[in-house]
């Protein structure tokens, strides 16, 4: 029998015993959760105590016993809540005796306690609470990981993230962060007078955005469906529907690789600015960003990844001129998909033989991203790149197109909106040229939302921001995964399988697979 399983067989023993005691180990409330303070106020109420000082009052706290140390007659606990972690104090003399029997007999790490008692300082001058009443709340019976190893293994500690959560404080802070910035852009939006709408995840013709799209099945209609990945084409109805700003705050869904930067299911927000352009849409882009800086830290210079960075000061650079900038090619001569892909290959991109005239610019940008570090807009894309976006009056070869980059970080993509229905029905029929010469990510036709054009939508500007990416540079993380709660994992069978495979011994030299 293994360590753990002495542990397990232990803790089941003293689940047993406590239910013959009539003690329940799996409380269904906290009688004393309106008395309850957490820690960090405690820790924070009580600061003037001197060392080995008692207060008089009494303060309740409760959450899961980190650690603890018992010498009989005194004995001690870190007890972690949501804000933090405060130790409490068994001692024989001032703690009741059934209390210390309770704690001693019952007590693992691990478990959920509740207690009552008073505000002290030990010699050390550690807050502490001396405890006058305990409560067991719920009995843990697998154990915490080690304290000294902890989760080393990323997979693991991904995929079992309320470990992860528990055992490392800084990781739960992300998702506190995450929260913050998802306050703080909804607060932005009705400053500015967006209102908030929902759009279906369900979709027959998938649209929005260049992306492979999962699959799905309606049995009621016999049909099948998409999930969304993007909500840009019904934002856009509502547009036309009479409402002048909206945004959503939603999940989309792309069939496409998991790498640092990108999760098959990710949240975004959208939103969409009638009587705009793409300059409009920058200004607030750029409103945006500063006002999530300024409430996380009080300025609007962040650190990222060891490089300070001034999110009050953007530079604006056309895609074709990036690309000369910091690869050395022009490519606003390239004639035809034939040379795209000799200019690819040259420059090490896979799947040549899904790059194209088109979306070689894309393909290109990605070779040079992470070098662009200060908060820049790259401007003005080709306009075969985007099939939803308004063409330049200045230069009709360019459309109206915005894509911010931070720390080498993709946040978002936007653009002045198509509202003529002839040239948006036009420009899916290039959609639907470029598929059949394998572009996979190229957009379907949806015929509805063209009809919804020729009722007219005013002039506007469209804006998707990556929620996790705006994570990852204000919690200053290089991972989505480190951003997601609970992202999502290669399946455990799967893993199961490569692990083994990759244990098997190469075969000799000279040997023949029989």
């Amino acid at each position: 029998m293994g360590r753990e399983d002495e542990i397990v067989k232990e803790r089941l023993k003293k689940i047993e015993e406590l239910r013959k005691q009539k003690i329940n180990p799996y409380s269904h409330k906290f009688d004393l959760e309106n008395e309850r303070e957490h820690s960090d106020e405690i820790i924070k109420q009580y600061s003037s105590l001197k060392n080995e000082e008692i207060s008089n009052k009494t303060e309740v706290v409760a959450g899961r016993i980190m650690f603890l140390r018992s010498f009989g007659k005194l004995a001690f606990a870190k007890v972690q809540d949501s804000k933090g972690i405060i130790q409490v104090v068994l001692q024989s003399e001032k703690t009741p005796e059934k209390c210390m029997e309770l704690f001693n007999s019952f007590i693992d790490t691990g478990d959920i306690i509740g207690v009552k008692g008073n505000p002290m300082k030990t010699k050390t001058g550690e807050m502490s609470i001396l405890v006058k009443e305990l409560f067991i709340l719920t009995k843990s019976i697998l154990p915490l990981p080690d304290k000294v190893h902890g989760l080393t293994d990323e997979e693991e500690r991904l995929r079992k993230r309320y470990l992860d959560m528990t055992v490392n404080p800084e990781v739960k802070k992300v998702f506190v962060t995450r929260a913050k910035i998802l306050e703080v852009l909804r607060d932005f939006m009705k400053k500015n007078d967006f209102i908030e709408v929902e759009t279906p995840l369900l979709q027959s013709v998938y649209g929005g955005a260049a992306a492979k799209p999962f699959k799905t099945h309606c049995e009621a209609y016999n049909s099948n469906l998409f999930l969304s990945i993007a909500p840009e084409l019904y934002l856009k109805k509502a547009l036309v529907g009479g409402f002048e700003r909206v945004y959503e705050i939603t999940k989309k869904f792309r069939n496409e690789g998991v790498d640092r930067q990108h999760n098959p299911e990710h949240m975004t927000i959208e939103w969409y600015q009638g009587y705009a352009d793409y300059n409009d849409g920058m200004r607030l882009f750029e409103e945006m960003m500063k006002d999530i800086a300024l409430a996380l830290f009080g300025k609007t210079e962040i650190e990222y990844q060891g490089k300070k960075i001034n999110l009050a000061k953007w530079r604006r650079l056309p895609l074709l001129d990036a690309i000369k900038e910091y690869l050395s090619i022009d490519i606003s001569k390239v004639k035809d998909d034939k040379e795209a892909r000799e200019i690819a290959k040259k420059h090490g991109i896979e799947k040549i033989d899904e790059i194209t005239k088109i979306n070689l610019p894309d393909e290109l940008m990605k070779l040079f991203r992470d070098k662009i570090i200060e908060p820049t807009f790259l401007t003005d894309y080709p306009v075969e790149m985007c099939p939803l976006a308004k063409p330049s009056q200045r230069d009709p070869t360019k459309a109206e197109i915005f894509q911010p980059l931070v720390a080498g970080m993709e946040l978002a993509r936007a653009y002045s909106e198509l509202n003529n229905p002839k040239l948006q029905e036009a420009n899916f029929k290039g959609q639907e040229d470029e598929r059949e010469k394998g572009n996979k990510e190229a957009m379907p036709t949806d015929m509805d939302f063209v009809t919804a054009l020729e009722h007219g939508m005013p002039p506007a500007c469209g804006v998707g921001v990556g929620i996790e990416r705006l994570v990852m540079l204000f919690a200053n993380q290089v991972s989505i995964r480190e951003v997601i709660m609970f992202p999502f994992m290669k399946p455990v069978e799967i893993l199961q399988k490569s692990k083994s495979e990759s244990k098997k011994p190469e075969p000799k030299k000279g040997s023949k697979k029989k």
